[in-house]
């Protein structure tokens, strides 16, 4: 992690550290950006913890320190403050006021359990479904994992409730055809005004200024690509 953007999120993991420190604690032996690195590393690669390079602290202490961060809300903290800061320099206010929803079924490795998956029969593909909900910079506000089998509408309902508690100025979301009246309901009881946006009839080629101007799902699409395939890594997608 380069100097700028520790500079960001290390007041964050100062004052983590410093609300665990005094008297009857142990002394703090490696240094947060060291932990943080480590962590990184594991979600850029997908290797298990017990193989990260013995250059990092011990994988034991880097996961003592991821599974403490995303108990505790540490994690969603820093997810929280770059996406603030990436709305400000985009001239937005750092509290959005319309979303875009969207579903995206994944297959899964091997080495996930059976009872995790399901199939999705419209792709066909046997995986798990990730559901998000992004601003119209394409900056995730909620995201849920489910088996595949699981509906779009069902998971968006789930993740409009998020929405609500977590950022309670969203009035307007988004959604393609796939979803059902049911959530147009479920987010009038929430205060939010779901519209589905129809798939044009004719392919046609979004210019930079449509695209910036038509909110649509490709913006959730954009945020599908920097999310890994494995759950550790959604850290949420955080990191």
């Amino acid at each position: 992690m380069s100097d700028a953007r520790w500079a960001l999120i290390e007041p964050v993991f100062t004052a983590w550290r410093a609300k665990r420190t005094g008297p009857g604690t142990a002394a703090r032996v490696h240094e947060l950006r060291e932990i943080v690195n480590a962590i990184l590393y594991v979600n850029r690669t997908g290797i298990p913890w017990e193989y990260l390079p013995h250059d990092f602290p011990p994988y034991k202490t880097v996961y003592d320190y991821y599974a403490k961060w995303e108990t505790d809300g540490t994690t969603q903290q820093v997810h929280d403050l770059l996406r603030d800061k990436t709305r400000q320099f985009h001239g937005r206010s750092v509290q959005p006021t319309a979303a875009v929803v969207d579903a995206q079924s994944v297959k899964t490795s091997t080495n996930v359990a059976e009872t995790s998956q399901g199939i999705d029969a419209g792709k066909k593909i046997k995986g798990r479904k990730r559901h998000v909900i992004t601003d119209t910079l394409g900056l995730v506000l909620a995201v849920l994992v489910t088996a595949a089998n699981v509906h779009d509408t069902t998971g968006g309902k789930l993740l409009l409730d998020d929405l609500a508690a977590a950022h309670p100025s969203v009035s307007k979301v988004w959604a393609d055809g796939g979803y059902q009246n049911s959530i147009f309901n479920h987010g009038a009881r929430l205060g939010i005004d779901v519209e589905v946006v129809q798939r044009p009839r004719t392919r046609f080629c979004l210019s930079d200024h449509d695209r910036r101007d038509r909110p649509s799902t490709w913006r959730v699409l954009s945020s599908y690509v920097r999310l890994p395939e494995r759950r550790r890594g959604i850290l949420h997608g955080l990191w």
